[in-house]
C-alpha cells in the first residue's frame, strides 16, 4: 500500500464526495490543482467511471493538467497499472476508469462524449458562461453520483464564476459571500462545497517563494491580492474610486437636505446588446458630491414601448440631455413630446466627461439602482498592449456612465486649477 503525505488543509476535500460541485479558489502555489489531480486519481481507482478534464484552450492541457496527473501516477507508483496515452491525451486505469481531456476552443468535440460522472474545469475563469452550461449537460449517467470540480485563481468579481458561485447583485443572486469563505476556509452550501487556500497552506512551499508573493504587496497590489491573498475583487485601476452605494431611503434624505441641488437627467441609447440607460442626477455643488438616484435600464425596446415606459418625463417636462449621435431617435422623442436634447459631442468629448465626473469628491449610488451599481463600482479602465491606462476605454462598455456624461453636459464640477464651478440656470426637477 502507497502512502502520500498532503496538506492538512486538503484532507477533507480529498475524500468528500457527497456533493454536485466542488470550487476551490485559491492563490499561486496553494498546490489546489495537485490535490484536485490527487482526488480524482483516487476516485478513478476506487470506481469505475470516466472523468473529463477541461480547459478553455486545449493545447494548454498536455503541460498543465495532464502533466500534473502523470506525476501523481508516478508518485503512487502506478505507472505500470495506469496507462498513459500522449495523442489523443488519455489515462486508463486497470479496472476500466478513464480520463479523457478536452478543451472548450474546440466545441465540437464534446459531442462524442458520453456517461461522463466527473468533470474537472481547470482555470474556470477562462472558460466561458456559455461553455460552462454546455458542460453540465454533459454530466450524465444512468447510475453515478455526478460531481463537477472547479478550480481558479481569483479574478475579477465581474467573471460569471464568481456571479454564479457567490454574488450577483443585479440579478438578486446572493449564494455566498466570498469574504465568509476567506474567514472559514471551507464552506458547504446545499449542493456546494467551497474550499479557499493560500500559499501558507502549502507546507511543500519553500519560503523564498512565499516572500516573492509577499514583495508584490509594494509594486502590484492587484497581483497580491490575487497571487498571496487569492481573492475576488476589481482587476486594473477603478475609474471611480470614489464611487460607494447606499440605501435608497439615506440617499434621498442627503439629497433633501441640500440647499440648492442641481438636478440633471441624461440618456443613453441602445437596441440589441447595448441598453437604453435612463439616470437621475443631483449635485451638491457646494460638496462636490453627485448623488445617483433613480435609473431605467433595459434593451431589445423600440422607441415607442421605451416612450410608453417613461412617461412621466414627458408629464413633467423634465429635460434629459441624451446621446447626440442619434438625432432621429431624439427628434422622436420631442415628437411624441419629451423635453429631450442632444448632448455635445466633440473630439476627445469621451476622455473629458470622464474626467469631469471623476473631479467629484464622493459619487453615492441609491441601493435602487442596481445597473449604475453594476457597471460602475468596478467600472476599470482599458489598457494598452503595454499595459497603459488607456483614459477613454473601459473593461466594458458602461452604458449609465455615458448617461451620466451627456446629464452632466451643461455642468462643471471645477475647471483643472480648482477655480468655482458654473452652473447652468436651466436646473431643474423634483426629486425621485
Amino acid at each position: 500500500m502507497t502512502e502520500k503525505e498532503v496538506n492538512p488543509h486538503f484532507e477533507d476535500f480529498l475524500f468528500d464526495w457527497e456533493n454536485k460541485f466542488y470550487f476551490l479558489v485559491g492563490g499561486y502555489g496553494s498546490s489546489k490543482s495537485y490535490h484536485v489531480a490527487l482526488k480524482l486519481v483516487l476516485k478513478l481507482l476506487e470506481e469505475r467511471r470516466t472523468a473529463l478534464v477541461v480547459r478553455e484552450v486545449y493545447d494548454t492541457l498536455r503541460d498543465s493538467t495532464y502533466a500534473l496527473l502523470a506525476e501523481i501516477i508516478v508518485d503512487l507508483g502506478l505507472e505500470g497499472k495506469v496507462k498513459l496515452v500522449s495523442s489523443p491525451m488519455q489515462i486508463r486505469f486497470p479496472n476500466g476508469s478513464k480520463i479523457i481531456f478536452k478543451g472548450m476552443d474546440k466545441p465540437e468535440k464534446l459531442k462524442s462524449i458520453h456517461n461522463v460522472s466527473i468533470i474537472w474545469i481547470e482555470e474556470c475563469s477562462e472558460v466561458k458562461y456559455a461553455g460552462f452550461k454546455e458542460l453540465i449537460g454533459r454530466l450524465r449517467h444512468p447510475k453515478l453520483k455526478l460531481h463537477m470540480i472547479l478550480s481558479t485563481n481569483p479574478v475579477s468579481t465581474a467573471n460569471w464564476s464568481y456571479k454564479y458561485f457567490f454574488k450577483d447583485p443585479k440579478n438578486n443572486v446572493h449564494v455566498l459571500d466570498d469574504m465568509d469563505l476567506y474567514r472559514d476556509r471551507v464552506v458547504i452550501i446545499k449542493d456546494t462545497y467551497y474550499h479557499h487556500s493560500v500559499a501558507d497552506d502549502n507546507l511543500f512551499l519553500p519560503e523564498s517563494y512565499i516572500e516573492q508573493l509577499e514583495d508584490l504587496k509594494t509594486h502590484d497590489p492587484d497581483l497580491h491580492r490575487i497571487a498571496r491573498r487569492g481573492r475576488f475583487g476589481v482587476n486594473g485601476t477603478r475609474v471611480l474610486p470614489q464611487f460607494v452605494v447606499a440605501p435608497h431611503a439615506e440617499v434621498m434624505a442627503e439629497i433633501q437636505a441640500i440647499k440648492s441641488p442641481v438636478k440633471r437627467n441624461g440618456m443613453d441609447f441602445g437596441f440589441e446588446s447595448s441598453y437604453n440607460a435612463l439616470v437621475c442626477l443631483t449635485v451638491d455643488h457646494k460638496e462636490k458630491i453627485l448623488y445617483i438616484h433613480w435609473e431605467y435600464y433595459k434593451n431589445k425596446m423600440t422607441d415607442d414601448r421605451t416612450a410608453m415606459e417613461i412617461k412621466e418625463f414627458k408629464e413633467t417636462r423634465e429635460l434629459i440631455r441624451a446621446d447626440s449621435a442619434e438625432p432621429k431617435t431624439i427628434a422622436y422623442y420631442r415628437q411624441m413630446g419629451f423635453n429631450m436634447q442632444p448632448a455635445k459631442k466633440f473630439a476627445g468629448s469621451r476622455l473629458q466627461y470622464t474626467k469631469k465626473v471623476k473631479r467629484f469628491k464622493k459619487i453615492v449610488c441609491s441601493s435602487n439602482c442596481v445597473n449604475v451599481k453594476s457597471e460602475l463600482e468596478d467600472l476599470t479602465y482599458a489598457v494598452d498592449k503595454n499595459g497603459e491606462i488607456i483614459e477613454d476605454e473601459f473593461n466594458i462598455d458602461p452604458h449609465t456612465f455615458s448617461a451620466i456624461w451627456y446629464a452632466l453636459d451643461d455642468y462643471e464640477v471645477a475647471d483643472m486649477k480648482g477655480y468655482a464651478a458654473t452652473v447652468s440656470s436651466k436646473a431643474r426637477i423634483g426629486v425621485r
